[in-house]
């Protein structure tokens, strides 16, 4: 049995479909509410808080690998919950930071959790993605309400990975040998800028898009309340304020992992169009 937590977000809601397809195992999703959860047929729902470790105990009965993001709960709980069940293996998502910006409270908080995991007796894949092509749907109000976008550092081009390419890299570490006690950075085929990714959205659309650059000062004072000055500067910083080369790299690691090309992010605008209109 195979359990994905964060099945309704857009690696695990993609990886459960990868593995509804390819996979002999069995299949089960956690979710906080069944009875308003949709999930590809033959996958078993059930339900369960990853802030609550106890809660968990029905959805790891029989479990024998996990996914796991992290940053969605009380890691340590949730690991010595895993580990008492008899979960064999865990694929955990962190984040390229650890590797490009180790200095970062967000990459430091990744990295503990990446230890925990690596200390906790089980089998361990860890996966460093680089910025998600989904974080675009931050605009999505500005463009449906403005056909505009107003942001920082719009010709800082980094790799961004469409989340489906993550899946893929899960659904083979999970179901597929040599892929234990390692750990992969993962990106998309290329650099793209926001002001690309702003254009690829427009293309999709079919209508023009805008950009408008802001200073970091401006960018900083709209995000601060949302996510806390801290994290605002962290983000910040990873948009372009102190980009270094590990972050801007594009690696193959996607596709030698899964043989399959790294989606584009032209791909996800298409896939996502409607969240723009």
């Amino acid at each position: 049995m195979i359990l994905v937590t964060g099945a309704t977000g857009n690696i695990g809601s993609a990886l459960l479909t990868e593995l509804r397809d390819s996979a002999a195992t069995p299949v089960r999703a956690l979710t906080r509410h069944v009875a308003s959860a949709s999930f590809p047929a033959g996958v078993e729902a059930v339900e369960g808080d990853l802030s609550q470790a106890a809660s968990l105990e029905p959805a790891l009965d029989g479990a024998r690998s996990l996914f796991l993001l992290s940053g969605m709960g009380a890691e340590a709980e949730i690991l010595e919950a895993a580990r008492q069940a008899g979960v064999e293996h865990v694929v955990l998502v962190s984040s390229i930071t650890v590797r490009t910006h180790p200095h970062l409270p967000e990459a430091g908080a990744n990295r503990a959790v990446e230890r925990l995991l690596q200390d906790s007796g089980m089998a361990w894949t860890v996966l460093r993605p680089t910025q998600f092509a989904s974080n675009t749907l931050w605009w999505a109000d500005s463009v449906r309400e403005h056909r505009a976008v107003r942001l920082p550092y719009p010709d800082i081009g980094l790799p961004a990975i469409h989340p489906a390419d993550i899946a893929s890299v899960a659904r083979v570490a999970l179901t597929e040998p040599g892929h234990r006690q390692r750990t992969y950075a993962l990106t998309g085929p290329e650099r793209i800028t926001p002001r690309q990714q702003v254009k690829a959205i427009s293309t999709a659309l079919g209508h023009d898009v805008s950009v408008h650059e802001i200073s970091r000062e401006e960018a900083h004072r709209q995000m601060a309340p949302l996510m806390g000055e801290q994290t605002a500067h962290a983000v910040l910083d990873l948009m372009g304020g102190d980009v270094n080369e590990e972050l801007l790299k594009v690696r193959d690691t996607v596709t030698e992992v899964t043989g399959a090309p790294a989606r584009t992010f032209q791909q996800w605008a298409t896939e996502n169009v409607s969240a723009f209109r």
